[in-house]
């Protein structure tokens, strides 16, 4: 049996080496667009590759996926984060959970794991080929022809070909699988930073607050996490957990709309209004800059202070009703323009692809092209941070590999 793999990314190595050990005397073959491989790989987590996340039950594992996650609750019964955990650690890569529950390698380089597959090809004997972009696929009976740009073979025929190419921010590098009849979700970024050019909340850069309640104003999206104050507006794992969920939504909007962040992730009013209350009462005479609730960084607390028009050298006890008033709305209610968006570092991550309803995802085949399987972020599926789009790739792969 002779089998392909379209694409050098995570997706595709583990397809192929799954393969391999299915079927010891399967001729494998991985072919890349680019001369580079794994290079997605390389620059995920920062370097350190979060390869998945160790959150407890699958239940929990679903709900970071804002699309295709109902549809992997069945699959992740059979391959999941604690069998990703073990693949890698059997095959010598040693891990390590941080307390967040992103898995990374104990090296915490992500050429551990690159190294670990480019070891594992090699011994199971599975060829590389780089340069190689796929043109188009066309069935001959069972088999499966592939063209690629600028080969010197015209075609060349397989008996079994997993695509796992990645996601792709171009509709039309998916059209060769519309073409065989698959139904394709329009790519659409997921996964960015929020952009503010008209919001002076940029001058505090750097500033990190652990526990924030973020929603964007008119829809239903909400996340709390630690919120980053960026140069250009606003990132960490809350505004990207609503990038993410908020994706297609936002791209109808072109990325002009409204967000309204509690500093304090306290959704109760009357439990700000009495935390504030009892800081008048015990200290009456200090300075508004001298005492800062919810252990609030300093900067940003002396910025809020100067956005609602108050004083930092007033006293607690001279604020009066009106000011604690709007001490209560800046803190749980303060709202900022967003106009575009930054990709998230150099992980650029999109929902859309192949939609779901054209593959068997217990097999990872297509409805309408045999012996065609898909893996990975090519599929409409994606996940927040936090090593979850790695599993996801992890699982489509394993599965797809059992060529069912």
């Amino acid at each position: 049996m002779e089998v392909a793999i379209i694409g050098g990314g995570a997706a595709g190595f583990f397809s192929a080496i799954a393969v391999k050990e299915n079927y010891p005397d399967a001729r494998v073959v991985i072919f890349e667009k680019s001369k580079n491989l794994l290079s997605k790989v390389k620059i995920s987590g920062g370097g350190r590759c979060n390869l998945t996340n160790a959150c407890e039950t699958i239940k929990k594992l679903v709900e970071a996926y804002p699309r295709g996650g109902k549809t992997l609750k069945k699959v992740f019964r059979i391959f999941n984060n604690k069998h990703t955990i073990e693949w890698f650690e059997s095959r010598g890569v040693p891990l390590i959970i941080q307390d967040d529950n992103c898995v990374f390698p104990e090296s915490q380089s992500s050429k551990s794991i690159v190294e670990c597959f480019f070891d594992q090809t090699k011994k199971l004997n599975i060829r590389i080929e780089l340069n190689m972009d796929l043109k188009s696929i066309k069935r001959d009976g069972e088999k499966l022809v592939l063209n690629f740009k600028d080969d010197k073979k015209k075609s060349r025929s397989f008996d079994k070909v997993i695509v796992a190419t990645g996601g792709s921010p171009k509709r039309k590098d998916l059209e060769c699988y519309e073409k065989l009849g698959h139904k394709i979700e329009d790519p659409v970024p997921s996964l960015f930073t929020f952009n503010m050019p008209t919001e002076s909340i940029t001058e505090m850069m750097g500033i990190v607050v652990e526990k924030t309640f973020v929603k964007i104003i008119g829809t239903k999206f909400k996340s709390e996490g630690a919120l980053l104050v960026t140069h250009w507006g606003m990132s960490g794992p809350v505004i990207l957990q609503l990038s993410s969920f908020g994706a297609v939504l936002l791209k109808e909007k072109k990325y002009d709309f409204s967000i309204q962040v509690n500093w304090v992730n306290v959704q109760n009013h009357d439990a700000v209004s009495d935390t504030l209350n009892r800081i008048v009462n015990e200290y009456p005479n200090k300075f508004l800059s001298n005492y800062r609730p919810y252990q609030l960084p300093e900067r940003l607390w002396l910025y809020l202070l100067e956005k609602v028009g108050l004083d930092d050298k007033k006293k607690w006890n001279e604020l009066g009703k009106k000011g604690l008033n709007k001490l209560i709305n800046i803190l749980t209610s303060d709202v900022y323009l967003v106009r575009g968006k930054t990709t998230f570092r150099d992980e650029f991550v999109t929902c859309g692809g192949v939609s779901l309803k054209s593959i068997d995802i217990e097999t990872m085949q297509s409805r309408v092209c045999e012996n065609l399987y898909f893996a990975g972020e090519l599929l409409d599926i994606d996940g927040i941070t936090g090593g979850y789009n790695l599993q996801a790739a992890w699982t489509t792969a394993f599965i797809a590999a059992k060529l069912q």
